[in-house]
C-alpha cells in the first residue's frame, strides 16, 4: 500500500518545499490592478501586461499586513506625492509562504518608490516618441497665438484654488482689460483626469468659433499628480486642437508632455492670467505707438505744408515785387515817352497846334475855309486868326 498523508501533513510538506525553494525575499515588478484594505491589511491584485499590446500576461494576488502597510503607504506618499492606487507601476519586495489553512501567499514587505517615479518617466518618454513619430507634436505650437485673447475657454476643476486665482488675476488686471471667461469643469488629477479633460476639449471644439484660445490650469502638486498630463490620448488631442492652448498646470520642475505640445506654457494658473494680460498689453502698446506715430506724422506733414506755404508766399511776394518793379520801369518809360511826345514838349521846340473853333485839329489847308476862325496854340498862349 502506498504511503498516505493527512491533508495537513501534505500541505505542510508543500509549505516546507516552497519555503525551502524560496528562502529569500524577491523584488517583483508589477502593476496594481486592484487594491483593497480591510482591518488595516492591504490586498493587492497584481498584473503584468505586454508593453506593445497591453494584453494580460500574468496575474496574482499579494497581501501587505497591517503592521507593514501603514508605514509603507506613508513612505510611498512622502517619496512620490501620491498613495498606492489602481494602475500604478510598482516594485515590491515579497516573500513566499504557504499555510495549511490559508494556502499560498505572496507577502509584501517593502516597496521602492523610485521605481514608480521611473516608470512614470518612461511612460512620458514613450508618449513623446509616439507623438513625434506621428508628426503631430508641434502642430498646436504652429498656430498663431491671438494678439487680443479676450474670449477664453478654461479647462479646470471648478472648486480649485488655481482656477479662482486665475480668474481673480485676470479680471483685476491693472489696465482694466475686459476678458470673457467660460469654465469647462474637469477632473485634473487621478485616473479619470485625462478622459475628463478630453471630454471638455470636445465640448470646446464644438464651439471653437466662440473662443480665441484654451487655457488648461490646475494648482500645484507632486510630480506624480501630473501624470495625467503625460497621457498619450490627452496630449494627442491637445497637439491637434484647432485653437492655441495655454497650459498652466502648477508645476515647478520637469515639464509634462502637455507642456511640450501646448502652444504656450507657464508654471502656474496665476502666470497664465499674467500671460494673457501681457498679450493684451503688447497690443495696446502697439496701438498707442501707432497713434503716436500717426500724430507725429500728421504734425510733421502739417509743419512741412506750413513751411511750403511760407516758401510759396515768399516766392509769390518776390515774384510780385519783381513784376511790380518791371511794371514801374515800364510805366517810367511810358511816362518819359509821353512826356517826350506831349504838346508842351513840342511847343517848347517851337511847334504849334492849330484847331478850328469846335476843336478839330487842322492838318491840311483844305480842311478850312476862307473867313473861318482858327486858333493856334503856342508854348505860351494862343493866337486866334481868320482865314483869308
Amino acid at each position: 500500500m502506498p504511503q498516505t498523508y493527512s491533508l495537513s501533513e501534505f500541505l505542510n510538506i508543500v509549505g516546507t518545499v516552497l519555503e525551502d525553494s524560496f528562502p529569500d525575499s524577491y523584488w517583483v515588478r508589477a502593476e496594481i490592478s486592484s487594491l483593497q484594505t480591510r482591518n488595516g491589511h492591504a490586498y493587492f491584485d497584481l498584473v503584468q501586461k505586454a508593453e506593445s499590446t497591453g494584453i494580460l500576461s500574468a496575474k496574482t494576488r499579494a497581501v501587505c499586513w497591517a503592521n507593514r502597510y501603514s508605514s509603507l503607504q506613508t513612505m510611498f506618499v512622502d517619496k512620490t506625492g501620491m498613495s498606492l492606487h489602481d494602475g500604478v507601476q510598482v516594485l515590491l519586495q515579497m516573500t513566499v509562504s504557504f499555510h495549511a489553512v490559508y494556502g499560498f501567499s505572496l507577502n509584501i514587505i517593502n516597496i521602492d518608490p523610485s521605481f514608480t517615479l521611473g516608470a512614470l518617466q518612461q511612460q512620458k518618454q514613450r508618449t513623446i516618441k509616439r507623438l513625434e513619430e506621428e508628426g503631430v507634436i508641434d502642430l498646436n505650437k504652429e498656430l498663431p497665438f491671438p494678439k487680443i485673447p479676450r474670449r477664453i475657454a478654461v479647462v479646470s476643476s471648478e472648486k480649485a484654488a488655481g482656477y479662482e486665482d486665475f480668474v481673480s488675476q485676470l479680471h483685476n488686471n491693472r489696465m482694466h482689460f475686459a476678458f470673457s471667461v467660460r469654465l469647462f469643469p474637469a477632473i485634473v488629477q487621478g485616473d479619470m483626469a485625462a478622459k475628463s479633460i478630453i471630454e471638455q476639449l470636445s465640448e470646446i471644439y464644438a464651439q471653437s468659433d466662440s473662443f480665441d484660445c484654451v487655457v488648461i490650469i490646475r494648482g500645484g502638486g507632486a510630480t506624480t499628480d501630473m501624470s495625467c498630463f503625460d497621457d498619450y490620448d490627452l496630449c494627442s488631442v491637445c497637439a491637434q486642437f484647432p485653437l492655441p492652448i495655454l497650459a498652466g498646470i502648477g508645476h515647478t520642475r520637469d515639464n509634462s508632455v502637455l507642456d511640450i505640445v501646448a502652444n504656450q506654457t507657464v508654471k502656474t494658473p496665476t502666470a497664465a492670467a499674467e500671460f494673457l494680460i501681457d498679450k493684451m498689453m503688447e497690443e495696446w502698446q502697439y496701438i498707442e505707438t501707432l497713434k503716436t506715430r500717426v500724430r507725429q506724422y500728421t504734425v510733421g506733414r502739417v509743419q512741412t505744408k506750413k513751411n511750403e506755404i511760407v516758401r510759396y508766399k515768399m516766392r509769390i511776394k518776390m515774384a510780385m515785387m519783381q513784376t511790380l518793379n518791371q511794371k514801374r520801369q515800364q510805366l517810367l518809360l511810358w511816362q518819359q515817352n509821353i512826356q517826350m511826345r506831349s504838346p508842351e514838349k513840342i511847343y517848347a521846340m517851337g511847334y504849334s497846334l492849330t484847331r478850328t473853333k469846335d476843336g478839330r485839329v487842322i492838318r491840311n489847308v483844305s480842311e478850312v475855309q476862307s473867313g473861318e476862325t482858327i486858333i493856334t496854340y503856342l508854348k505860351e498862349g494862343s493866337i486866334e486868326s481868320v482865314v483869308r
